[in-house]
Parts: structure tokens; sequence; C-alpha cells
């Protein structure tokens, strides 16, 4: 399974806000198949089968342009594990809180 951060920034849109935008990428994003993803306040984390991601990430790249942007500036992270076929994002994280639960507190 791959995880991909994408953040997709609108250029030339007459406003700071781009929240606009972001919602409407979130709106193409329920219409994807197989993966499952998650808003955050930088960028939004994509996650299944690497084909069916970067379908989602041309999806979300394209989403600002029918929205009227004359530009887009899409950047992409992706970390494709093969090793085990359920790494996840919640995965992830668990083992390292796992791990900062067994590590001894620090002295302040």
């Amino acid at each position: 399974m791959a995880i991909a951060e994408v953040t997709v920034i609108p250029i030339g849109t007459g406003t700071t806000s781009l929240s606009s935008y972001v919602a409407d990428m979130q709106k193409v994003l329920e219409h994807q198949r197989g993966i499952t993803y998650q808003l955050t306040s930088m960028s939004t984390i994509i996650e299944g089968p690497l084909n069916e991601v970067f379908t989602a990430i041309a999806a979300l790249h394209e989403a600002p342009f029918l929205s009227g942007a004359q530009r887009v500036s899409t950047s992409v992270k992706i970390d494709d594990r093969r090793d085990k076929p359920d790494a996840s994002s919640i995965q992830k994280l668990q083992s390292v809180n796992d791990k900062l639960a067994s590590m001894p507190l620090r002295p302040n």
C-alpha cells in the first residue's frame, strides 16, 4: 500500500484564501475509488494501491483548474512500502507511539 502526502496550490486566484479550492478538492476525493484520505492543515494524506493513489493525485491537480485557477503547483511525497501489505499511516503512528511508551522518562 502506498501513502502519499499531497499539497496542491492554485496560483493567481485573486485572493490569499484557498479554503474553497481545498473544499472542492476534498469533494473530488470522495469520488475516488480504492483510496482513503485525510485532510490536514497543510496537506492531504492519501492511502491505497499506488495506481489508485496516482489517479487521485491527478484528479486533485486538475480540480483547481476546473474552479478557475490558471496555474497549479502540486507537491507529492510517496511512501510505498511493499514488505508489509497493510502498512498504513495509523500503523506508522502506532509504531512510534509504542516506542515512546516504552522509553524511560528523561529528567528535566
